[in-house]
Formats: C-alpha cells, sequence, structure tokens
C-alpha cells in the first residue's frame, strides 16, 4: 500500500506491505463526542455555576478584588473563535463583573513558562479581536517571564525539596484563576490541572527538579501515563503554590478532542477536579486498539509543529519528537521496535528561536558525550548564559534550560528502540551525529531494518498526521496485555 507521510512542508510517499495497520488519531478510533456550538454557553455556564470542590467565583470576588488570569500560550489549545481559552475567559468574566470586580482590577498573564514569550501576534491569535482590543492596549495582557527576578517570588522547597518560584504578579492577585487544557501531553499524562502552574508561571530552577534524566529515565516515566514521579511533582509544586498564596486557584479546564473542540468543561479546586477530568479525558487519550505489538513505527515529521517552526529539522528537537511517539506508543511496540521517520533534517535550527542548540549540538559531538545525558551536567552553565537569557526575555526565544528538558526527553527513543532510520534527509550528517541511521527512502529504511533488527514479515503500525493531529497515548486493545487500569493508567508501583 501507498501511504503519504509528513516531509517538511510537503510529503513523502511510501510503498508499505499490505498488511501495515493505520492509527490516525480521531479517525480510526472516534473521539468522544463533542459539545455542540450552540451548547457550549450553557455547558460554560453550568460548569462555572457549580464549581468542584470550592466556591463559585461570584461568591470569592467582590468589588476591589484583584484577578489574574493564567492562560495557555499557542502550543496547544486551538485559535477558533470557540476556543476554550476565548469562551472560558468571557464567561468567567460576565461572572466577574456581576460581582463587582472592576476592569482595572484583571490581568492576563500568558503561561508561556520556559517558551518563547508570546508576541502581540501570539496575544491577538489567543485571546481573539474583541478581548484583545479590551486589555491589551492598556497592558493588562503579559507574558510570563521567569528572568524578570522583580516579578519572580521564592516560596522555598516542597517537602520533597523542590523549589518553587512562581509569577509575582499571580502569587500577589486575590483571585487567581487557571485556564487549561486537558489534553494528552507525554511529560506527565495530561496538561492543565496543576501542570499548568508548575511548568507556567515558575522558573527554570524548579522545573530542573523534573525536567531532568534522574525523573524521565524512570521506569515509570515511559511509557506516559498519570501515576509517575515528575506528574507527582507538579502536583506537589503547584499545592506548595497554593499552601503559600493562602488559597487555591480556581481552575477552568477543558477535556479536548483531536480538533480541540470542548467534550466537557470542568471548573474548581485543581485536587479534586483533575481526577474527574482525567477520567472522562481517558476515554479519548488512552485508546485500547492495539491486537499486536509492532516491530516497526513509521511517520512523518513536518519542519514545523508544536514547538514551532524548525522543530522537525533542528536534530535535538527531532530527537524530543520521535522521544514523545515513543512515550505514547510504548505499550503497542515490541521490544527490537524500529521507527523509520521520514524528515528534511537540512540543518535549520531556527536559531532565533533556539539560540543555544547549534552550540549544544555541536558540543554532543566531543568531549566523551557519548549519550544525550552526558550533556546534563551543562544544564546550569546554558541556563544562566546572560545573552541566551537576553534573547528569551527580549526577542521571543526559548530559555537556554528548555533544551535540556528536550535532550533528557530525546534519549529516551533511544532507550526503547533497537534502531531509528531518517528518510529524505538533506544533511543526513545531522542525523548521524544524534545516532540515527539514514537511508534516502523509507522502502531502503524497511528492506536494512528487515536485514538486521526485525524479522522478514514484521508488524508494521503507520501513523501519517502523527504530528498534525492532538495525539493520543495508544494502548493494547485488553488493558492487561501493557499493564494499564480500566483508564489507562500504570498499575503497580514501578521506578
Amino acid at each position: 500500500m501507498k501511504i503519504a507521510f509528513e516531509y517538511g512542508h510537503g510529503t513523502m510517499e511510501a510503498c508499505l506491505p499490505d498488511n501495515t495497520d493505520i492509527f490516525i488519531p480521531g479517525e480510526t478510533v472516534k473521539d468522544p463526542d463533542y459539545i455542540p456550538e450552540n451548547q457550549l454557553k450553557e455547558a460554560y455556564l453550568e460548569s462555572l455555576a457549580h464549581p468542584i470542590g470550592m466556591p463559585r467565583l461570584s461568591e470569592l470576588a467582590h468589588k476591589g478584588t484583584t484577578v489574574t488570569f493564567v492562560v495557555p500560550d499557542r502550543v496547544k489549545g486551538g485559535e477558533q473563535d470557540t476556543s476554550h481559552r476565548k469562551l472560558s475567559i468571557r464567561y468567567i468574566l460576565e461572572e466577574l463583573y456581576g460581582a463587582g470586580v472592576e476592569k482595572k482590577d484583571i490581568l492576563f498573564i500568558i503561561s508561556n513558562g520556559l517558551h518563547p514569550r508570546s508576541t502581540k501576534e501570539d496575544a491577538r491569535a489567543l485571546f481573539g479581536k474583541e478581548l484583545f482590543d479590551q486589555f491589551w492596549h492598556t497592558g493588562q495582557i503579559i507574558s510570563h517571564d521567569s528572568e524578570d527576578q522583580e516579578h519572580m517570588i521564592d516560596l522555598g522547597t516542597t517537602r520533597r525539596g523542590d523549589p518553587v518560584f512562581m509569577n509575582k504578579y499571580v502569587y500577589d492577585s486575590d483571585l487567581p484563576i487557571l485556564i487549561g487544557h486537558v489534553q494528552g501531553n507525554p511529560y506527565g499524562g495530561y496538561s492543565g490541572g496543576y501542570k499548568h502552574s508548575a511548568t507556567g508561571i515558575t522558573n527554570w530552577r524548579s522545573i530542573a527538579s523534573h525536567h531532568v534524566p534522574s525523573v524521565m529515565h524512570r521506569t515509570d516515566f515511559t511509557p506516559v501515563n498519570g501515576g509517575s514521579l515528575m506528574r507527582t511533582k507538579f502536583d506537589e509544586i503547584s499545592m506548595h503554590m497554593e499552601e503559600k498564596m493562602g488559597h487555591p486557584f480556581f481552575c477552568c479546564d477543558a477535556v479536548l478532542d483531536t480538533d480541540s473542540r470542548q467534550i466537557a468543561i470542568f471548573s474548581g479546586y485543581a485536587k479534586e477536579m483533575m481526577p474527574l477530568s482525567w477520567k472522562l479525558a481517558d476515554q479519548r487519550t488512552y485508546v485500547h486498539w492495539a491486537q499486536q505489538k509492532y516491530d516497526v513505527l513509521v511517520f512523518g515529521m513536518p519542519q514545523k509543529f508544536h514547538y514551532g517552526d524548525g522543530m522537525g529539522t533542528n536534530p535535538v528537537m527531532m530527537m524530543q519528537a520521535l522521544s514523545a511517539q515513543v512515550l505514547r506508543f510504548k505499550r503497542v511496540m515490541s521490544d527490537r521496535c524500529v521507527i523509520i521517520c521520514s524528515s528534511l533534517c537540512n540543518g535549520f535550527f531556527h536559531d532565533e528561536r533556539w539560540p543555544y542548540l547549534r552550540e549544544l549540538y555541536e558540543l554532543f559531538q566531543h568531549d566523551y558525550m557519548n549519550i544525550l545525558p552526558d550533556l546534563d551536567r551543562y544544564g546550569e552553565y546554558f541556563a544562566t548564559n546572560e545573552d541566551y537569557i537576553r534573547k528569551y526575555r527580549f526577542t521571543n526565544a526559548f530559555h537556554p534550560f528548555h533544551g535540556f528538558s528536550m535532550i533528557s526527553c530525546g534519549h529516551i527513543a533511544e532507550m526503547n528502540t533497537a534502531a531509528i532510520y531518517i528518510v529524505g534527509a538533506q544533511e543526513p550528517g545531522y542525523a548521524r551525529g544524534m545516532g540515527l541511521k539514514t537511508r534516502a527512502t523509507f522502502e531502503e529504511a524497511l528492506e536494512d531494518a528487515r536485514k538486521k533488527f526485525v524479522e522478514k514479515n514484521p508488524s508494521i503500525l503507520a501513523l501519517p498526521l502523527t504530528f498534525k493531529k492532538s495525539a493520543v497515548h495508544l494502548c493494547m486493545k485488553n488493558p492487561a496485555e501493557d499493564g494499564m487500569d480500566a483508564y489507562g493508567h500504570q498499575t503497580g508501583c514501578m521506578g
């Protein structure tokens, strides 16, 4: 059979055996029903009127209450007119104004964490024209700056000893509101909830307590699940923030489908709300479908996806993307699994967005660097580099420590595969410099894998659009075969 896979800004065709299985999120297995557009307002008002585990906003706010919205950046959540960000903010504002809150006492913070600080154009896309025009020109929409020492506060450590730093605007506000998306995430199972605050409004020192090899290379991290040490740390850090603030975040999360449409809305206290939202989200995210373990995964990598233009060509970001697939699909991978992936791999690092990754890549080629974790000892050196920090703060670049979370994740692909082939690389040396094999075509890569790693007639899973659609965490059809409970979470104590 012939299948087109993503490649640069277009596609590359592969001729695969006729018994190849194909999985496309939202198509191969239908998502749970989403809320029709004409019923969204009713769903939001119902959720806000009955928050889980805490009073409703009209009881928490009054004239003089300062309110800070914490809103995700463009990496997640959709930007359509009916997106969760736009609608949740609209209906929350209506209730706040009704309780006497004044516009001047409202602040929006885009919770980019170590991601690039949002531009004016980003903010317009996130909030929509109406909200943007109301709040941008008065300086009431800002982007989190984890290196702005004047507006960060040191909250000490969790009981485990993890440092907790927090955006001071959020800490000082009377009513902090988290707007989140319950979507499958390779880091800890889901976005939204306490993951949002633990990563979006803190700094690199706090993030370095969990986005590192000592946490990400544990056996409880792969495959992705909601019971890993990383997920536990997210919860501990955010609950420590709440303890020090003296009150909880008010959360409004939406469980989203493949096209970022709302399946359900959950509001209230994250500690009590997350288990309920996850239980529904599991039905869409942990998909029990596979009837066999696969020897070969085949997919394509576009040049531009999740983290921006160049993710599919920058060799370090390519490794993170490959590993994210392993995290999501490990349950259906055989012990000798091989990945075959198309990528331009043309040397486009996008230096403006990731100004430090070219240096990191070059460093990896020298000084006894045999595996990606060998780079970890340079984490603080890069994270405190003043030039890279200035680019994060003022030129919309990623924070330099973000690269180390990418590297920590990137090694997971090597840990869990027999080999990885990049096909169609224009500058194949970059792929080989990351320990990957290179071939001109899918067919050549598959033939080589048959000779060296898998049987003559391997089981093959094709994953077209895997980076273009909101991902799922694929499971065996019988949950007992992949060590999951009924909702797709890892059973037993691991690591």
